[in-house]
């Protein structure tokens, strides 16, 4: 895995980022844990999937790097 972005925010390391794969074919977001039913259900996420919340400045900084 690498950190393609991460929270400009981030005081402690461990914030919202997104990583890129080694084959670069896949992301993973690492974010916060979405506890909210009301949203979850919005989501309608099939068994095995989870959703996770961050920050927007995460991925415009990400898209931002790479126009």
């Amino acid at each position: 895995m690498r950190k393609l972005s991460g929270d400009p925010d981030c005081k402690n390391g461990t914030c919202p980022t997104l990583w890129g794969t080694a084959d670069g074919k896949d992301y993973v977001v690492q974010g916060y844990v979405i506890n909210d039913p009301e949203r979850l259900a919005q989501l309608d996420l099939p068994e095995g999937e989870t959703a996770v919340m961050v920050p927007a400045a995460v991925l415009e900084e990400y898209f931002r790097a790479h126009r």
